[in-house]
Parts: structure tokens; sequence; C-alpha cells
């Protein structure tokens, strides 16, 4: 009968093994113990130092580890946050956001999130829905990393010129040749780390209206960024543009505070 071709038990087992070592392997990190070399690594789950390497190598690809470039040590990465919906309750950027995209979405009518970064892409982790029956909404999960997106713009701004060059180089950074915003992208990053908000007025998509404004905790490191999205055919000028990038910046700066941050530290 066609079909899968059938395992024999030697492949499930090694196809078993292989899945157990990679989640022992995520097991290790923890609150305590939450950047590991590979040899600590190693010494936690009992394998040897060429393995982990090799199941660390993976995770990194799939975005579920991530590696400090400087030192070779790992972290768990945020890519886990595509697997489950319930890993998101225990975020705290999502948790403190919360109340305030409800409150968002019910004062501008338009859909509320907020993401948080992974080193290449904004990850949507909350999204409050518009009570409009015509709205622009994205799964919990979604990653976005195009330098359109005025979220992944927002994250990029308080990065290192350099690194947000090599991301649009290396083309981990999408960037579509007119997309109407300053070819220069280092300048416009730097505008946008100075008014703390970016829009996204049609760029990545023609019926798509966006203003996106960071999330600061108490060291006033970007933890996350807060989004407003809305179609642009209800957006028609600075009348209707300006009380939405207002009212996303006043929601951030709540989200921060709540978060521990004062205006009066320096960024």
């Amino acid at each position: 009968m066609p079909g899968r071709p059938r395992q024999d038990n030697s492949q499930v087992q090694g196809a078993a093994a292989s899945l157990l070592n990679g989640l022992a392997v995520l097991e290790a990190f923890s609150v305590q113990r939450p950047v590991l070399g590979v040899t600590e690594v190693a010494q936690r789950v009992g394998l040897h130092k060429s393995t982990v390497s090799r199941i660390l190598g993976g995770l990194t690809e799939a975005g579920y580890v991530q590696r400090d470039e400087e030192t070779g040590r790992y972290r768990l990465g945020l890519g886990l946050l595509a697997l489950s919906g319930p890993l998101l309750a225990d975020l705290d950027v999502r948790r403190a956001a919360l109340p305030y995209l409800e409150q968002l979405t019910e004062s501008t009518q338009e859909t509320s999130a907020i993401s948080v970064w992974n080193g290449h892409e904004a990850i949507v982790v909350e999204q409050v829905a518009s009570p409009h029956q015509v709205k622009h909404t994205a799964a919990i999960g979604t990653r976005y990393n195009k330098f359109e997106s005025s979220s992944v713009r927002v994250f990029m701004a308080e990065l290192p010129p350099a690194i947000s060059a090599e991301l649009i180089e290396s083309g981990q950074i999408l960037r579509a040749a007119g997309d109407g915003l300053p070819l220069d992208h280092t300048a416009h990053l730097q505008d946008v780390a100075r008014q703390a908000y970016a829009v996204n007025d049609g760029s990545t998509a023609e019926e798509e209206f966006g203003v996106s404004a960071p999330v600061r905790d108490y060291r006033g490191k970007v933890v996350g960024c807060i989004t407003v999205s809305a179609p642009r055919s209800r957006v028609h000028n600075h009348a209707t543009r300006d009380p939405l990038v207002r009212a996303v910046q006043h929601a951030a700066s709540e989200v921060s505070t709540r978060l521990g941050w004062s205006a009066s530290l320096p960024d």
C-alpha cells in the first residue's frame, strides 16, 4: 500500500532520543542559570560536548535559543513563544500591557498589540482586536521582519547602527525598493529613536496604517513595542493620525511606568 515509508523500531527510537536530547538541552536553562556555555549544558544533561554543540546549533537556527557572539554562550530564544500560546501568560511585559491595550482599543476603536524582539523579528505576544467589522489583526505569535513594519523599526532604532545595517544587508530584515521611507535607514532610525514612535502608512500593505511606540523596563531598555493598526481608509490625514500617535505613545509610557521605567532616568 503506498504511503509514508514504514519506520523500524530503531529509527523511531533514534528520532525519539534526538527529540528528548533537544528537550533536555532546553530544560538545562533556568531562572537561576539563564545563560550557559556548551560545557555547562553538557554537564547538566550528561551528553558529549560535540552532541550538545550540534543540538544548540540547530536550536539557534530555529530561534529556540540565542547565541551571544561575544561570549559564545546561550540563552533561551523568543522563538519558543510561537510554539504555544500558554507560554505567553508568563511574559511580564505581556501581563503589564494587557489592561492598557484594552484601554487603547476602547479609546481608538482600532486593534492594539504588543510585540517583543528576538534579535531579528518582532513577535506579537498579545492583541486586542478592533470592534469594527473591517480591521487589521495578527495572530499571537506572528513574526515581522520587514523594515517597513513600524514595530520592527522601533526595535531597530535601539540597536547600534552597525547591527541594524548588518541585519538589512544579510537579509534577516527585509527592505523593499520603493517603500516610501527615507533611503538612509540609519538616519531614519535615528529619527524614530528621537521621536519615540514609527509609522507604517501603507508601506507593508496598501490599505494598512500602523503606529508603534517603545516600551521600556526599569533599566530604560526597550523590552516591547505597542502598536495600533487600522485600515488606511479610517486614517485620512493628520487630524486622524496624530491622535493615534499620541494614544500609542501614552499607552507605551503607562506600561513602561508599570515596569519601573521613569522618564527622569537616562535612556
